[in-house]
Parts: structure tokens; C-alpha cells; sequence
């Protein structure tokens, strides 16, 4: 009798698991609101085939608006695998240059007018094919003019490398639902020290003394949560995680959060997911959170990262955010919708401010 209860009981048990896997995505709390993390989408933009599963994520963003009460969409870089590209070798991706700038500008202009988004450049979108200087496209297909629902978070532009202000580095400030007001730098790859010093002189701005402030850059943190202190690109003036943390992140008091995309260790999902725990000038404490997922879904020549991003939902209590990882991809099956959600310690974990 007791070997018969058991089985019951882990049959149950198991039923629920996976039923609790099969649903979709919905608010913890009443009153929640959320913003929607991509990672580098490059792998979904460099083969015509991969073009329409990113275009999925895109509209599932679009169509959960109301349900998750999404408020805000973020990119942390490599919108692109080659920047400047004008024939493609059929082996790391088959479209050229310009129709992978066309490919994931057309999947964001989805969200023109509906949902406020932040982009930020990374490595592949400089250069010829990964930052063989400071020359992108970005600002020809993200203009600042673009998303209407940007102009009025817009606080100002830096100058990229050409000397020309684009949302390559910008600020947004924006109010949440709860009436918190947020800061928002996108900084560009491995930014110039003029950037840096730029972000730390507006962060610094009385005005913005109480405000919650996030830094959205591309390389920043690796899987074991330590800051990336070099790399062997050929771009100049550049700096990456260690001297971002120490010239900006920690000195501003109200630097909060960092996001980051970029590495891609190996093609196991816990090579490209990590976190790291600070705190800055002020004792106040620094999330510093990076995510990818580009290499799942076949490598580095697969289907893009299937479908994987990550929802933020802040909760009405002002202090906490509950982190998901799911993917409207696996979703749309029900064969697959068991898939959908990642549940490992570091990929749902909940973020006190």
C-alpha cells in the first residue's frame, strides 16, 4: 500500500511540475508591471531562416502588452552579426550586411508607437564584421526619431566616434506606474572614456539625486560573475567591464542595475548567464546582470537562441523584481510548451533595490 501511495504521489507531483511548466507567462502580483529583456540577436538576423523566429518574439512582446502590463523593451547589443558586409560566406549566416539591418529594424518598428524600447550596440554592430573600428549602421536604422513613444524619455545623446549624437549613447529617464523615477544609459560597445565620463557627469546631476539608475551596455560580466577587464578587438578608447565599474558604476550613488549581454562561453545555457552582487559610493547595493542566449538552438550557426528572453516584473512594493526566463518560441507548441521555462537558481531569482 505504502509502494502504491508513493508512485501516486511522484505521479502527482510530476503532473504538477509540468503542468506548472505549460503555463503561460502572467503577473505574481496585482498592480505588477514588467519589461522585457532580449539578448544579442544577431544569430536570428544573420540566416534569412532565423529572421521570423525573432519576428515571433517580437509580436509575442507585442500581444502580452496588456496581460503582463509590459512598460518597457531592452537590447543589450549585437542587433547584428556583420556590420558591413556585402556578400555573405553561407557559412556564419547567409544574408548581407544590409539585409540584416533591414531584418531586425523591421522586427522592432513592430513596437513603433506601442511600446518604448532601448538598444544598445555592441561588438558585430561596429566595423566591418566584429569592430574593426567605430564605424556603424545603427543610427541609420534606429534613428532617434523612430519610436515616437522615445522622444519624450529622451534626456540627451552623446557624440558616437564620427562625432555624431546618436542613441548609440543616450539617456532616458522614465516614471513607472508606481511613480519611481528611473535613469536609463545605452552605452555603446566598449565605450570611449569620453563616454564614461559623460555618463558619470549626468548621472551626478542633482536633478537626478533620487532617481534609479541602470547602465545597458554589451560587454560587461561573464558567466562567473567576474568583471571582463580586456579584449582583443582592434578599437581604441575602448573599456569594458572592470573599468566601466570603477570609472562610473561604483562612484554614482544611484547607479543600480547593470545589464549586459556579449559572452557566449560555450554553447550550455549556463555559460551565458551570470550575476554579480557590489555596492557603489553611496552603500547602496549594484545588481550586475548578464544574459544571453545566442549559442543554443544549434551554435553558433543554429536557429538564434530559441527564443529565450527574460521578463522583469516589478513588484508593487518598490523594492523588488521577480526575474523569468522564457520563450515564446517553445511556447507556441504544445509539444514543446514544457520547454518554455527555465527554473534553475540563475535564471528566475527575484532582485532587491
Amino acid at each position: 500500500m505504502l509502494k502504491k501511495l508513493s508512485i501516486l504521489l511522484f505521479i502527482y507531483g510530476c503532473y504538477f511540475t509540468v503542468a506548472g511548466q505549460q503555463e503561460a507567462p502572467k503577473l505574481s502580483t496585482p498592480g505588477s508591471y514588467t519589461w522585457v529583456w532580449l539578448p544579442d540577436p544577431q544569430t536570428y538576423q544573420k540566416f534569412g531562416r532565423n529572421q521570423p523566429l525573432f519576428e515571433t518574439m517580437i509580436q509575442w512582446i507585442k500581444d502580452q502588452r496588456q496581460k503582463l502590463n509590459i512598460q518597457l523593451v531592452f537590447c543589450t547589443g549585437d542587433l547584428v552579426e556583420q556590420n558591413n558586409i556585402l556578400q555573405p560566406d553561407s557559412v556564419n549566416g547567409d544574408q548581407t550586411s544590409l539585409e540584416q539591418w533591414r531584418a531586425v529594424s523591421n522586427a522592432f518598428n513592430k513596437l513603433n508607437g506601442v511600446l518604448p524600447y532601448i538598444l544598445c550596440t555592441g561588438n558585430h554592430d561596429y566595423g566591418i564584421k566584429s569592430a574593426e573600428n567605430r564605424y556603424s549602421q545603427f543610427n541609420s536604422y534606429f534613428p532617434p526619431q523612430g519610436n515616437p513613444l522615445m522622444s519624450s524619455l529622451l534626456v540627451e545623446m552623446a557624440p558616437n566616434a564620427a562625432g555624431v549624437k546618436t542613441l548609440e549613447n543616450a539617456c532616458y529617464e522614465w516614471r513607472s506606474p508606481t511613480g519611481q523615477l528611473f535613469l536609463l544609459f545605452s552605452l555603446e560597445f566598449a565605450p570611449r572614456a569620453a563616454i564614461l565620463a559623460w555618463t558619470k557627469q549626468v548621472a551626478a546631476r542633482p536633478v537626478y539625486r533620487d532617481h534609479i539608475a541602470i547602465v545597458i551596455t554589451h560587454s560587461y560580466l561573464n558567466s562567473t560573475g567576474e568583471r571582463i577587464e580586456k579584449e582583443n578587438y582592434a578599437v581604441a578608447d575602448a573599456s569594458y567591464g572592470e573599468t566601466i565599474y570603477k570609472e562610473v558604476i561604483k562612484p554614482s550613488g544611484n547607479i543600480r542595475f547593470v545589464f549586459s549581454g556579449h559572452i557566449g562561453n560555450s554553447d550550455e545555457h549556463r555559460d551565458q548567464v551570470g550575476y554579480r552582487l557590489d555596492t557603489n559610493v553611496a552603500k547602496k547595493e549594484i545588481h550586475q546582470v548578464v544574459f544571453n542566449a545566442q549559442r543554443e538552438g544549434g551554435g553558433w550557426h543554429g536557429n538564434g537562441g530559441d527564443g529565450w528572453l527574460r521578463i522583469l516584473e516589478f513588484l508593487p512594493d518598490k523594492r523588488t523584481i521577480k526575474v523569468y526566463t522564457f520563450s515564446p518560441f517553445f511556447y507556441i507548441s504544445p509539444a514543446t510548451r514544457h520547454l518554455a521555462w527555465r527554473r534553475e537558481s540563475y535564471d528566475q531569482f527575484e532582485l532587491r533595490y
